[in-house]
Protein backbone atom coordinates (compact mmCIF):
# COMPACT_ATOMS: atom_id res chain seq x y z
CA UNK A 1 0.00 0.00 0.00
CA UNK A 2 1.77 3.44 -0.74
CA UNK A 3 1.96 6.18 1.15
CA UNK A 4 -1.04 8.11 -0.42
CA UNK A 5 -3.43 5.31 -0.03
CA UNK A 6 -2.56 5.19 3.15
CA UNK A 7 -3.31 8.89 3.87
CA UNK A 8 -7.12 7.92 2.80
CA UNK A 9 -7.76 4.91 4.33
CA UNK A 10 -9.41 5.49 7.90
CA UNK A 11 -7.90 2.85 9.58
CA UNK A 12 -4.78 4.28 9.61
CA UNK A 13 -6.11 7.60 10.38
CA UNK A 14 -7.86 6.56 13.46
CA UNK A 15 -6.07 7.49 16.82
CA UNK A 16 -3.35 4.68 17.29
CA UNK A 17 -2.98 5.66 21.45
CA UNK A 18 -6.35 4.89 21.94
CA UNK A 19 -6.05 1.65 19.97
CA UNK A 20 -3.40 0.87 21.98
CA UNK A 21 -4.88 1.43 25.72
CA UNK A 22 -7.58 -0.64 24.27
CA UNK A 23 -5.46 -3.27 23.36
CA UNK A 24 -3.56 -3.00 26.24
CA UNK A 25 -6.52 -3.27 28.35
CA UNK A 26 -8.47 -6.26 26.81
CA UNK A 27 -5.38 -7.93 27.31
CA UNK A 28 -4.78 -7.04 30.96
CA UNK A 29 -8.58 -8.26 31.70
CA UNK A 30 -7.87 -11.58 29.67
CA UNK A 31 -4.46 -12.15 32.27
CA UNK A 32 -7.37 -11.51 34.69
CA UNK A 33 -9.65 -14.01 34.23
CA UNK A 34 -7.06 -16.38 33.71
CA UNK A 35 -5.98 -15.92 37.27
CA UNK A 36 -9.83 -16.01 38.53
CA UNK A 37 -11.24 -18.76 36.77
CA UNK A 38 -8.54 -21.51 36.92
CA UNK A 39 -7.21 -23.71 39.84
CA UNK A 40 -3.47 -23.08 40.76
CA UNK A 41 -1.35 -25.41 38.63
CA UNK A 42 -3.77 -25.58 35.68
CA UNK A 43 -2.25 -23.89 32.42
CA UNK A 44 -5.04 -25.00 30.39
CA UNK A 45 -6.00 -21.56 29.37
CA UNK A 46 -6.69 -21.66 25.30
CA UNK A 47 -9.44 -24.51 25.18
CA UNK A 48 -13.31 -23.81 24.33
CA UNK A 49 -14.13 -25.33 27.61
CA UNK A 50 -12.55 -22.93 30.16
CA UNK A 51 -13.44 -19.08 30.18
CA UNK A 52 -10.02 -17.95 29.50
CA UNK A 53 -10.25 -19.91 26.32
CA UNK A 54 -13.90 -18.55 25.23
CA UNK A 55 -12.93 -14.89 26.13
CA UNK A 56 -9.92 -15.43 23.74
CA UNK A 57 -12.64 -15.82 21.05
CA UNK A 58 -14.70 -12.84 22.04
CA UNK A 59 -11.29 -11.03 21.70
CA UNK A 60 -10.65 -11.92 18.43
CA UNK A 61 -14.25 -11.23 17.44
CA UNK A 62 -13.83 -7.72 18.79
CA UNK A 63 -10.67 -7.30 17.10
CA UNK A 64 -12.38 -7.64 13.82
CA UNK A 65 -15.53 -6.49 14.86
CA UNK A 66 -13.02 -2.91 15.07
CA UNK A 67 -11.48 -3.32 12.30
CA UNK A 68 -14.52 -3.44 10.50
CA UNK A 69 -16.36 -0.45 12.15
CA UNK A 70 -13.04 1.54 11.25
CA UNK A 71 -13.92 0.67 7.14
CA UNK A 72 -17.07 2.21 7.45
CA UNK A 73 -18.02 5.74 6.37
CA UNK A 74 -18.76 7.51 9.24
CA UNK A 75 -22.12 8.89 7.72
CA UNK A 76 -23.92 5.50 8.15
CA UNK A 77 -23.58 6.23 11.91
CA UNK A 78 -25.53 9.14 11.64
CA UNK A 79 -27.85 8.31 9.28
CA UNK A 80 -28.99 4.94 10.74
CA UNK A 81 -28.58 5.98 14.51
CA UNK A 82 -32.67 6.27 15.01
CA UNK A 83 -32.92 2.77 12.75
CA UNK A 84 -30.32 1.54 15.31
CA UNK A 85 -32.36 2.50 18.05
CA UNK A 86 -35.33 1.36 17.41
CA UNK A 87 -34.00 -2.12 16.20
CA UNK A 88 -32.80 -2.29 19.76
CA UNK A 89 -35.61 -1.17 21.71
CA UNK A 90 -37.98 -3.80 19.99
CA UNK A 91 -35.10 -6.41 21.24
CA UNK A 92 -35.29 -5.23 24.70
CA UNK A 93 -39.35 -5.42 24.44
CA UNK A 94 -38.97 -9.32 23.52
CA UNK A 95 -36.26 -10.14 25.34
CA UNK A 96 -38.36 -10.94 29.09
CA UNK A 97 -40.40 -13.17 26.99
CA UNK A 98 -37.98 -15.11 25.73
CA UNK A 99 -34.60 -15.11 27.87
CA UNK A 100 -33.86 -17.58 30.61
CA UNK A 101 -34.05 -16.59 34.42
CA UNK A 102 -30.72 -16.23 35.21
CA UNK A 103 -30.14 -15.16 39.25
CA UNK A 104 -33.59 -13.69 38.82
CA UNK A 105 -33.29 -11.61 35.67
CA UNK A 106 -34.19 -11.82 32.19
CA UNK A 107 -31.78 -10.38 30.16
CA UNK A 108 -29.86 -12.70 28.49
CA UNK A 109 -30.97 -14.61 25.26
CA UNK A 110 -29.46 -17.49 24.62
CA UNK A 111 -27.77 -18.34 20.94
CA UNK A 112 -27.17 -22.22 21.71
CA UNK A 113 -23.51 -21.53 22.07
CA UNK A 114 -23.26 -18.08 23.97
CA UNK A 115 -25.91 -15.86 25.85
CA UNK A 116 -26.12 -12.13 24.58
CA UNK A 117 -27.42 -9.35 26.66
CA UNK A 118 -28.87 -6.77 24.95
CA UNK A 119 -28.96 -4.31 27.53
CA UNK A 120 -25.11 -3.58 26.30
CA UNK A 121 -25.52 -2.74 22.91
CA UNK A 122 -28.32 -0.41 24.14
CA UNK A 123 -25.98 1.91 25.44
CA UNK A 124 -24.25 2.51 21.67
CA UNK A 125 -27.73 2.87 20.45
CA UNK A 126 -28.68 5.08 22.48
CA UNK A 127 -25.26 7.45 22.25
CA UNK A 128 -25.79 7.66 18.97
CA UNK A 129 -29.53 8.85 18.71
CA UNK A 130 -28.93 11.28 21.52
CA UNK A 131 -25.54 12.12 19.74
CA UNK A 132 -27.97 12.64 16.47
CA UNK A 133 -30.47 14.69 18.55
CA UNK A 134 -28.41 17.06 20.07
CA UNK A 135 -26.04 18.00 16.84
CA UNK A 136 -28.81 19.25 15.19
CA UNK A 137 -27.98 22.47 14.32
CA UNK A 138 -29.58 25.56 16.42
CA UNK A 139 -30.65 22.26 19.30
CA UNK A 140 -30.06 24.00 22.84
CA UNK A 141 -30.67 22.00 26.00
CA UNK A 142 -31.02 25.27 27.87
CA UNK A 143 -34.51 24.61 26.37
CA UNK A 144 -36.58 22.63 27.75
CA UNK A 145 -38.74 20.87 25.17
CA UNK A 146 -35.42 20.03 24.06
CA UNK A 147 -34.34 18.49 27.19
CA UNK A 148 -37.25 16.82 27.74
CA UNK A 149 -37.15 14.90 24.43
CA UNK A 150 -32.94 14.07 25.21
CA UNK A 151 -34.16 12.31 28.25
CA UNK A 152 -37.18 10.59 26.61
CA UNK A 153 -34.57 9.02 24.54
CA UNK A 154 -32.57 7.64 27.51
CA UNK A 155 -35.61 6.63 30.11
CA UNK A 156 -36.81 4.25 27.54
CA UNK A 157 -34.10 2.07 27.82
CA UNK A 158 -34.06 2.73 30.89
CA UNK A 159 -36.99 1.40 31.98
CA UNK A 160 -37.15 -1.85 29.61
CA UNK A 161 -33.46 -2.83 31.48
CA UNK A 162 -35.88 -2.23 34.74
CA UNK A 163 -38.14 -4.12 33.22
CA UNK A 164 -35.75 -7.57 32.90
CA UNK A 165 -34.96 -6.98 36.83
CA UNK A 166 -31.59 -5.53 35.64
CA UNK A 167 -31.21 -2.16 37.70
CA UNK A 168 -27.67 -2.13 37.30
CA UNK A 169 -27.47 -1.99 33.98
CA UNK A 170 -30.31 0.73 33.71
CA UNK A 171 -28.61 2.98 36.25
CA UNK A 172 -25.77 3.14 33.71
CA UNK A 173 -27.88 5.32 31.50
CA UNK A 174 -27.69 8.05 34.42
CA UNK A 175 -24.15 8.87 32.86
CA UNK A 176 -25.77 10.58 29.77
CA UNK A 177 -26.39 13.66 32.56
CA UNK A 178 -23.00 14.02 32.46
CA UNK A 179 -23.04 14.58 28.39
CA UNK A 180 -26.24 17.10 28.92
CA UNK A 181 -24.57 19.15 31.29
CA UNK A 182 -21.59 19.15 29.07
CA UNK A 183 -23.80 20.89 26.11
CA UNK A 184 -25.74 23.45 28.00
CA UNK A 185 -28.09 21.75 30.55
CA UNK A 186 -28.80 24.10 33.17
CA UNK A 187 -26.54 23.72 36.12
CA UNK A 188 -29.95 23.64 38.43
CA UNK A 189 -31.10 20.21 37.18
CA UNK A 190 -27.44 18.73 37.79
CA UNK A 191 -27.73 20.42 41.56
CA UNK A 192 -30.93 18.96 42.07
CA UNK A 193 -30.06 15.36 41.34
CA UNK A 194 -26.73 15.93 43.83
CA UNK A 195 -29.57 16.77 46.21
CA UNK A 196 -31.63 13.97 45.56
CA UNK A 197 -29.10 12.02 46.47
CA UNK A 198 -27.72 13.53 49.49
CA UNK A 199 -31.25 13.45 51.62
CA UNK A 200 -31.79 9.81 50.25
CA UNK A 201 -28.27 9.01 51.88
CA UNK A 202 -28.67 11.02 54.88
CA UNK A 203 -32.66 10.67 55.20
CA UNK A 204 -32.24 6.43 54.92
CA UNK A 205 -28.87 6.35 56.96
CA UNK A 206 -30.18 8.25 60.41
CA UNK A 207 -34.20 6.59 59.87
CA UNK A 208 -33.55 4.67 62.59
CA UNK A 209 -32.25 6.76 65.10
CA UNK A 210 -33.79 9.68 67.25
CA UNK A 211 -32.68 13.32 67.10
CA UNK A 212 -31.17 14.09 70.45
CA UNK A 213 -33.27 16.11 73.17
CA UNK A 214 -36.58 15.90 70.40
CA UNK A 215 -39.11 12.65 69.60
CA UNK A 216 -38.21 13.35 65.94
CA UNK A 217 -36.19 10.94 63.11
CA UNK A 218 -33.02 12.28 62.85
CA UNK A 219 -32.68 11.57 58.94
CA UNK A 220 -35.69 13.83 58.52
CA UNK A 221 -34.25 16.93 60.82
CA UNK A 222 -31.50 16.63 59.28
CA UNK A 223 -32.66 16.87 55.77
CA UNK A 224 -35.05 19.53 56.49
CA UNK A 225 -32.18 21.59 57.50
CA UNK A 226 -30.29 20.94 54.33
CA UNK A 227 -32.84 22.22 52.22
CA UNK A 228 -33.70 25.20 54.52
CA UNK A 229 -29.97 26.32 54.01
CA UNK A 230 -30.08 24.76 50.07
CA UNK A 231 -33.03 27.40 49.52
CA UNK A 232 -30.83 30.33 51.09
CA UNK A 233 -28.05 29.08 49.15
CA UNK A 234 -30.28 29.56 46.07
CA UNK A 235 -31.67 32.49 46.72
CA UNK A 236 -28.49 34.14 47.53
CA UNK A 237 -27.19 32.88 43.80
CA UNK A 238 -30.54 33.46 41.72
CA UNK A 239 -31.36 36.66 43.21
CA UNK A 240 -28.16 38.51 44.52
CA UNK A 241 -29.81 41.91 44.95
CA UNK A 242 -32.35 41.64 47.71
CA UNK A 243 -32.20 40.56 50.88
CA UNK A 244 -34.55 37.64 51.25
CA UNK A 245 -31.61 35.02 51.61
CA UNK A 246 -30.43 36.79 54.62
CA UNK A 247 -34.16 37.27 56.27
CA UNK A 248 -34.58 33.70 55.61
CA UNK A 249 -31.70 32.22 57.01
CA UNK A 250 -31.54 34.28 59.82
CA UNK A 251 -35.45 33.83 60.18
CA UNK A 252 -34.71 30.39 60.11
CA UNK A 253 -31.35 29.52 62.14
CA UNK A 254 -33.68 31.39 65.36
CA UNK A 255 -36.95 28.78 64.66
CA UNK A 256 -34.62 26.24 64.71
CA UNK A 257 -32.91 26.99 67.82
CA UNK A 258 -35.99 28.08 69.90
CA UNK A 259 -37.65 24.95 68.55
CA UNK A 260 -34.88 22.49 69.61
CA UNK A 261 -34.47 24.63 73.23
CA UNK A 262 -38.45 23.98 73.26
CA UNK A 263 -38.12 20.62 72.86
CA UNK A 264 -35.13 19.71 74.97
CA UNK A 265 -36.15 21.77 77.82
CA UNK A 266 -39.52 21.95 78.18
CA UNK A 267 -41.24 19.05 76.13
CA UNK A 268 -39.73 16.82 73.81
CA UNK A 269 -42.00 16.86 70.27
CA UNK A 270 -41.29 15.73 66.73
CA UNK A 271 -39.63 18.93 65.86
CA UNK A 272 -39.52 17.80 61.74
CA UNK A 273 -43.10 18.91 61.66
CA UNK A 274 -41.88 22.72 62.60
CA UNK A 275 -39.49 22.55 59.90
CA UNK A 276 -42.17 20.94 57.53
CA UNK A 277 -43.92 24.09 58.48
CA UNK A 278 -41.15 26.57 57.57
CA UNK A 279 -40.33 25.23 54.16
CA UNK A 280 -44.22 25.47 53.21
CA UNK A 281 -43.62 29.13 54.24
CA UNK A 282 -40.52 29.60 52.60
CA UNK A 283 -42.20 28.15 48.93
CA UNK A 284 -44.98 30.62 50.42
CA UNK A 285 -42.83 33.59 50.99
CA UNK A 286 -40.65 33.21 47.38
CA UNK A 287 -43.92 32.88 45.20
CA UNK A 288 -45.27 36.36 46.70
CA UNK A 289 -42.32 37.71 45.75
CA UNK A 290 -41.99 36.08 42.70
CA UNK A 291 -45.55 37.28 41.35
CA UNK A 292 -44.86 41.31 42.84
CA UNK A 293 -41.22 40.99 41.43
CA UNK A 294 -42.25 38.73 38.23
CA UNK A 295 -38.76 36.86 38.61
CA UNK A 296 -39.33 33.19 37.89
CA UNK A 297 -36.30 32.09 39.88
CA UNK A 298 -38.58 32.70 42.85
CA UNK A 299 -40.95 30.21 41.19
CA UNK A 300 -38.55 27.49 40.59
CA UNK A 301 -36.57 27.74 44.10
CA UNK A 302 -39.96 27.25 45.88
CA UNK A 303 -40.76 24.66 43.52
CA UNK A 304 -37.75 23.24 44.61
CA UNK A 305 -38.03 23.51 48.44
CA UNK A 306 -41.67 21.73 47.98
CA UNK A 307 -40.52 19.17 45.61
CA UNK A 308 -37.36 18.62 48.08
CA UNK A 309 -40.07 17.85 51.35
CA UNK A 310 -42.47 15.44 49.28
CA UNK A 311 -38.77 13.69 47.80
CA UNK A 312 -37.61 13.25 51.64
CA UNK A 313 -41.11 11.25 52.45
CA UNK A 314 -40.68 9.09 49.54
CA UNK A 315 -37.22 7.67 49.91
CA UNK A 316 -38.58 5.13 52.14
CA UNK A 317 -41.06 4.32 49.58
CA UNK A 318 -38.27 4.20 46.77
CA UNK A 319 -36.09 1.99 49.18
CA UNK A 320 -39.03 -0.38 50.16
CA UNK A 321 -39.68 -0.53 46.04
CA UNK A 322 -35.89 -2.44 45.49
CA UNK A 323 -35.94 -6.40 46.24
CA UNK A 324 -34.78 -7.75 49.16
CA UNK A 325 -31.38 -8.01 48.48
CA UNK A 326 -30.76 -4.68 46.75
CA UNK A 327 -32.27 -2.56 50.04
CA UNK A 328 -29.63 -4.97 51.88
CA UNK A 329 -26.89 -3.49 50.17
CA UNK A 330 -27.92 -0.31 50.46
CA UNK A 331 -28.29 -0.55 54.09
CA UNK A 332 -24.76 -2.30 54.33
CA UNK A 333 -22.93 0.53 52.37
CA UNK A 334 -24.59 3.10 54.58
CA UNK A 335 -24.11 1.12 57.45
CA UNK A 336 -27.58 0.33 59.17
CA UNK A 337 -27.38 -3.37 58.99
CA UNK A 338 -24.86 -6.25 58.97
CA UNK A 339 -26.50 -9.63 58.25
CA UNK A 340 -24.65 -12.74 57.31
CA UNK A 341 -25.06 -13.16 53.59
CA UNK A 342 -25.77 -9.23 52.65
CA UNK A 343 -22.21 -8.19 52.77
CA UNK A 344 -20.28 -11.55 52.06
CA UNK A 345 -19.19 -10.79 48.32
CA UNK A 346 -18.08 -7.29 49.35
CA UNK A 347 -15.95 -8.98 52.72
CA UNK A 348 -14.33 -11.31 50.66
CA UNK A 349 -13.33 -8.98 48.11
CA UNK A 350 -11.76 -6.47 50.47
CA UNK A 351 -10.13 -9.35 51.87
CA UNK A 352 -8.78 -10.75 48.44
CA UNK A 353 -7.40 -6.83 47.59
CA UNK A 354 -5.89 -6.58 50.88
CA UNK A 355 -4.08 -9.44 50.84
CA UNK A 356 -2.59 -8.84 47.87
CA UNK A 357 -0.56 -6.07 49.13
CA UNK A 358 2.09 -3.66 47.66
CA UNK A 359 3.21 -6.23 44.85
CA UNK A 360 0.60 -9.10 44.79
CA UNK A 361 0.93 -12.65 45.68
CA UNK A 362 1.25 -13.21 41.68
CA UNK A 363 -0.45 -14.74 38.70
CA UNK A 364 -2.03 -17.69 39.63
CA UNK A 365 -1.19 -17.33 43.08
CA UNK A 366 -4.41 -15.62 44.88
CA UNK A 367 -5.40 -18.27 47.51
CA UNK A 368 -9.12 -15.76 47.92
CA UNK A 369 -9.78 -16.12 44.01
CA UNK A 370 -8.46 -19.47 43.71
CA UNK A 371 -10.59 -20.91 46.60
CA UNK A 372 -13.09 -19.45 45.12
CA UNK A 373 -14.64 -16.91 48.17
CA UNK A 374 -15.48 -14.52 45.94
CA UNK A 375 -18.74 -14.78 43.95
CA UNK A 376 -18.47 -13.44 40.64
CA UNK A 377 -14.86 -13.10 40.77
CA UNK A 378 -14.65 -13.52 36.97
CA UNK A 379 -17.12 -10.93 35.78
CA UNK A 380 -18.17 -8.06 38.16
CA UNK A 381 -16.03 -8.49 41.33
CA UNK A 382 -12.85 -9.61 38.19
CA UNK A 383 -10.97 -6.31 39.91
CA UNK A 384 -10.36 -8.07 43.47
CA UNK A 385 -8.08 -10.79 41.35
CA UNK A 386 -6.37 -7.97 40.04
CA UNK A 387 -6.08 -6.56 43.23
CA UNK A 388 -4.45 -10.03 44.96
CA UNK A 389 -2.59 -11.01 42.28
CA UNK A 390 -0.80 -7.38 40.92
CA UNK A 391 -1.16 -5.72 44.41
CA UNK A 392 -1.58 -2.12 44.97
CA UNK A 393 1.01 -1.76 42.26
CA UNK A 394 -0.57 -3.43 39.43
CA UNK A 395 -4.43 -2.22 40.12
CA UNK A 396 -2.60 1.67 40.12
CA UNK A 397 -1.54 0.29 36.45
CA UNK A 398 -4.97 -0.54 35.73
CA UNK A 399 -6.73 2.24 37.11
CA UNK A 400 -4.01 4.65 35.01
CA UNK A 401 -4.71 2.79 31.83
CA UNK A 402 -8.23 3.76 32.45
CA UNK A 403 -7.74 7.34 33.25
CA UNK A 404 -5.62 7.98 30.16
CA UNK A 405 -8.15 6.30 27.92
CA UNK A 406 -10.62 8.44 29.31
CA UNK A 407 -8.70 11.48 28.84
CA UNK A 408 -7.83 10.56 25.32
CA UNK A 409 -11.28 10.68 24.61
CA UNK A 410 -12.53 13.72 26.80
CA UNK A 411 -9.69 15.27 23.83
CA UNK A 412 -10.75 13.74 21.32
CA UNK A 413 -14.28 14.57 21.97
CA UNK A 414 -13.44 18.23 22.47
CA UNK A 415 -11.52 18.51 18.70
CA UNK A 416 -14.74 17.31 16.85
CA UNK A 417 -15.62 20.06 14.52
CA UNK A 418 -19.44 18.99 13.98
CA UNK A 419 -21.95 18.48 17.46
CA UNK A 420 -22.86 14.70 16.45
CA UNK A 421 -19.00 13.71 16.87
CA UNK A 422 -18.66 15.74 20.37
CA UNK A 423 -21.96 14.36 21.52
CA UNK A 424 -20.93 10.76 20.67
CA UNK A 425 -17.66 10.85 22.40
CA UNK A 426 -18.60 12.64 25.65
CA UNK A 427 -21.41 9.75 25.93
CA UNK A 428 -19.14 7.03 25.57
CA UNK A 429 -16.16 8.18 28.01
CA UNK A 430 -19.35 9.20 30.48
CA UNK A 431 -20.69 5.41 30.05
CA UNK A 432 -16.84 4.15 30.25
CA UNK A 433 -16.72 6.35 33.59
CA UNK A 434 -19.66 5.35 35.07
CA UNK A 435 -19.09 1.71 34.77
CA UNK A 436 -15.24 1.87 36.06
CA UNK A 437 -15.94 4.50 39.19
CA UNK A 438 -19.22 1.62 40.12
CA UNK A 439 -17.09 -1.31 39.28
CA UNK A 440 -14.26 -0.33 41.31
CA UNK A 441 -16.15 1.50 43.84
CA UNK A 442 -18.77 -1.36 44.51
CA UNK A 443 -15.25 -3.95 44.96
CA UNK A 444 -13.89 -1.70 47.78
CA UNK A 445 -17.26 -1.15 49.54
CA UNK A 446 -17.46 2.20 48.16
CA UNK A 447 -20.48 1.96 45.94
CA UNK A 448 -23.64 0.00 46.05
CA UNK A 449 -22.98 -3.38 44.83
CA UNK A 450 -25.11 -3.29 41.48
CA UNK A 451 -24.03 -5.42 39.52
CA UNK A 452 -22.14 -4.00 36.42
CA UNK A 453 -18.89 -5.45 34.13
CA UNK A 454 -15.86 -3.49 34.28
CA UNK A 455 -14.62 -2.54 30.76
CA UNK A 456 -12.66 -4.78 28.95
CA UNK A 457 -11.83 -7.04 32.09
CA UNK A 458 -15.08 -8.67 33.05
CA UNK A 459 -15.51 -11.94 31.57
CA UNK A 460 -18.40 -12.15 28.30
CA UNK A 461 -18.90 -11.12 25.00
CA UNK A 462 -22.06 -8.93 24.94
CA UNK A 463 -19.77 -6.64 27.54
CA UNK A 464 -16.89 -6.50 25.38
CA UNK A 465 -18.53 -6.39 22.00
CA UNK A 466 -20.64 -3.49 23.37
CA UNK A 467 -17.60 -1.15 24.30
CA UNK A 468 -15.90 -2.27 21.07
CA UNK A 469 -18.98 -1.00 19.00
CA UNK A 470 -19.08 2.41 20.92
CA UNK A 471 -14.92 2.76 20.97
CA UNK A 472 -13.92 2.04 17.53
CA UNK A 473 -17.42 3.69 16.36
CA UNK A 474 -16.10 6.87 17.50
CA UNK A 475 -13.05 6.17 16.18
CA UNK A 476 -14.21 6.08 12.71
CA UNK A 477 -15.79 9.41 13.67
CA UNK A 478 -13.15 10.98 14.63
CA UNK A 479 -10.66 9.76 11.48
CA UNK A 480 -13.19 11.02 9.33
CA UNK A 481 -13.31 14.44 11.17
CA UNK A 482 -9.56 14.35 10.98
CA UNK A 483 -9.13 13.57 7.10
CA UNK A 484 -11.47 16.57 6.58
CA UNK A 485 -10.01 18.58 8.36
CA UNK A 486 -6.62 17.60 7.06
CA UNK A 487 -8.23 18.23 3.03
CA UNK A 488 -9.28 21.66 3.73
Amino acid sequence: MSANEKLQNPAFRADWLVILLYLLLICAGWISICGASHEIGDTDFFSWGTRSGKQLVWMGCSLGLGVFLLMIDEKYFDMFAEVFYYVVLVVLIITPFIAKDIKGSRSWISLGFMNIQPAEFAKCATALVVAKLCGQYGFVLSNMRNLIKAIGLIAVPMILIVLQKETGGALVFLSFFLVFYREGMPGSILFTAVAAVVYFVVGIRFSEEVFPGTAAISGQVCVLGIIWLFVCGLVRVYCPRTPHARRLFWVGLGLHVVTYLVSRVIYPFDVAWVQIVWIVFMAAYLLWYGLGERLRPYYYIAAFAIGSAVFLYSADFALDSLAPHQQGRVKVLLGMEVEDGLDYNVRQSKIAIGSGGLEGKGFMNGTQTKLKYVPEQETDFIFCTVGEEQGFIGSSAVLLLFLALILRLIWLAERQTGGFGRVYGYSVLSILLFHVFINVGMVMGLTPVIGIPLPFFSYGGSSLWGFTLMLFIFLRIDAGNKMRRQTI
